[in-house]
């Protein structure tokens, strides 16, 4: 009688983290995000963290050119991309070196053997194999022939160099990925059919290389079994997995159709924002008229241009060209033009940490001009809500004719998560203040009783000229003015019509505790991390405990004071080195605000949070 061998079931998990790393050009990113959009098909509640080295090519091999991205995939709630480790995923020795604190004790990680030669080895700074000495005994080390592998797996294709046969490694460690956590291998099939449908070549390379590893993963004894994570679950809807600079695009999409006006942005390309001009250039069908200047200054007088001419008008940056555009946004404020100005946060300053996430613009984007400038500002919080915020800021700037700064940042524009499809028709009304006609004593600064906005006329429009410029202009007229009681009188007004914005954005809302010991605050892309650590503290029975997340900077909603009236004690959690706790300070003084802040480039850590809250509790 013959034995037969039973397959072993799938282990069934509620999430898992997965983070690919290597050199930059090993493709990383495309391998995380295949596995990501995949795993959204299959209906898993999904945060992704790219993480890219700043130089635009490393050194091969190099410490600081080691390229990563992290996946978390869950079939319950997932709000972050994870702390701690549960599969590396390690090209080379230095992507194992700078990553390996990351995995937790006694997981795997797969790497790439034929990486581990002597150069690259002295390259990642290792005196000795960390495949042979011992280092990884904490380790599940599942050690593969990669680069041997792929070559075997192509050595009938035609039509290949040996560099892209090399590169065609990560799609190996893909396949071993899909077959470890039960994923179908379909959907990236179909992404090499529609990439290279002009090179049937490479079709076949990719999905030879993508099965071996499938095949291998199948066939390896160091992997007992596969894992499978049930789909999450969401509200009923259509959804795709979206990164925020795309949802930010989109958002402004929407916003120009729902508001009847043609779209403008004018902007110079800078990382980690530039992805937004990329992505609305190829949208000219909704009257989008996208402008590459030649630098920042051009870019937002560009916008300022379009939004006189009555477009709906956009200028996108990072925090270097914020600081360039400063003088700009003062004239917008000042000649009370709808401007829209999205600053994708990095580190710095200066150049700074291009390619790593901060929270330091905060103070520039509402005092960073010359004179009394008040301006909006509003900050997205997720990759998805990167859409509802470009919206809400298109509304507000059109509504209250100023211009509003959009604050996103690296960590959310970068990162990806599932997006519930909205359509137009679900958005609110945008409205704005253009006039078309000549009504009796017409002076281009009436204001609307309500909310002070001036008057909206379009140049061209018989009966509507005006003068235009960044001199103070007299309250009524709109004429050039001197006179010291009129300037004070335009500063009060301007500086009222920002305040008067509160009674047009929603409440603040506290999540977890209504009331009791410790209120977390945190504001813009932080927003998964401190979600994450406050939710897990009330599971653990800390019921006392509240979040407020801050959208809405200036101003503030206008029950900010009776919810902070709630708590013993405020902690104000920021990637920098406490920005909006001087701004809560000043504005709400009678309060004690603590502080927790980080400035590393990278999110907060759920296990350091935690600890904060624990020891303030």
């Amino acid at each position: 009688m013959v034995e037969t061998k039973t397959k072993p079931q799938p282990e069934k998990l509620e999430a898992v983290v997965i983070r690919f790393v290597g050199d930059s050009g090993d493709g990383m990113q495309l391998t995380g995000t295949q596995f990501s959009d995949t795993s959204a098909m299959f209906g898993n509640d999904i945060a992704t963290f790219p993480n890219y080295p700043s130089e635009i090519r490393a050194p091969q091999g190099s410490l600081y050119g080691v390229s990563g991205f992290q996946v978390h995939i869950g079939s319950v709630e997932v709000s972050t991309p994870g702390d701690s480790v549960d599969l590396l995923v390690a090209m080379n020795p230095a992507a194992l070196k700078t990553n390996l604190y990351a995995l937790k004790p006694g997981h795997a990680v797969i790497v790439d053997t034929d990486a581990f030669s002597k150069k690259n080895l002295e390259k990642a700074e290792y005196t000795t194999n960390p495949l042979e000495d011992g280092s990884l005994d904490n380790y599940k080390v599942i050690e593969v022939d990669m680069t041997s592998l792929t070559k075997e797996a192509l050595k009938d294709v035609s039509g290949l160099d040996t560099k892209t046969i090399s590169r065609s490694k990560n799609m190996f460690s893909l396949g071993m990925i899909y077959w470890m956590y039960n994923r179908s291998t379909d959907h990236t099939i179909e992404f090499f059919n529609d990439k290279f449908k002009s090179k049937p070549h490479l079709i076949e390379a990719n999905t030879k290389v993508l099965m071996a590893g499938f095949y291998f993963a199948e066939t390896l004894e160091l992997i007992p079994n596969s894992y499978t994570i049930s789909p999450a679950k969401m509200p009923a809807g259509t959804y795709r997995i979206i990164m925020g600079n795309t949802a930010t695009a989109w958002g402004f999409l929407a916003a120009t159709e729902k508001s009847g006006l043609e779209l403008f942005l004018g902007s110079y390309p800078i990382t980690p924002a530039t992805d937004i001009l990329h992505e609305l250039a190829k949208h000219k069908h909704f009257g989008v008229k996208a402008f590459q200047a030649e630098d920042e200054i051009a870019g937002i007088t560009s916008a300022i241009g379009a939004a006189f001419a009555g477009d709906l008008a956009i200028t996108t940056t990072s925090g270097p060209g914020l600081a360039l555009k400063g003088e700009a946004i003062g004239l917008a404020m000042m000649t009370e033009l709808p401007l829209v100005i999205v600053d994708v946060q990095r580190g710095g300053p200066s150049t700074g940490l291009p390619t790593k996430t901060e929270q330091s613009d905060l103070l520039q984007a509402i005092y960073g001009r010359n004179g009394e400038s008040p301006v909006i500002v509003i900050a997205a919080s997720t990759p998805a809500n990167c859409f509802n915020f470009a919206y809400e800021a298109s509304r507000l700037a059109l509504e209250h004719m100023t211009p509003v700064i959009l604050l996103t940042d690296g960590y959310i524009a970068n990162g990806a998560a599932p997006w519930k499809i909205k359509t137009v028709a679900e958005m609110p009304e945008i409205k704005n203040n253009k006039i078309s006609e000549v009504k009796e004593n017409w002076h281009p600064y009436d204001r609307d009783e309500k909310t002070l906005a001036r008057n909206w006329a379009i140049p061209g429009t018989p009966g509507l000229e005006h003068r235009i410029g960044g001199l103070e202009k007299d309250a009524v007229t709109g004429n050039i003015s001197y006179e010291p009681k009129n300037h004070e009188k335009m500063t009060h007004i301007r500086a009222e019509k920002i305040e008067r914005v509160k009674f047009n954005i929603p409440d603040l809302e506290t999540e977890f505790a209504q009331e009791g010991d410790l209120l977390v605050i945190g504001w813009g892309g932080t927003y998964g991390s401190l979600h994450s650590a406050v939710k897990q503290m009330n599971d653990k029975g800390h019921k006392n405990i509240g979040y407020a997340h801050f959208n809405y900077i200036n101003p503030m909603p206008k029950n900010t004071e009776e919810i902070l009236s709630k708590f013993k004690k405020i902690l104000v959690c920021e990637l920098n080195s406490g920005q909006f706790a001087s701004i809560l300070k000043i504005k709400h003084s009678t309060f004690d605000f603590l502080q927790f802040n980080r400035v590393q480039g990278l999110p907060f850590a759920n296990d350091d949070l935690i600890h904060e809250f624990k020891s303030l509790v």
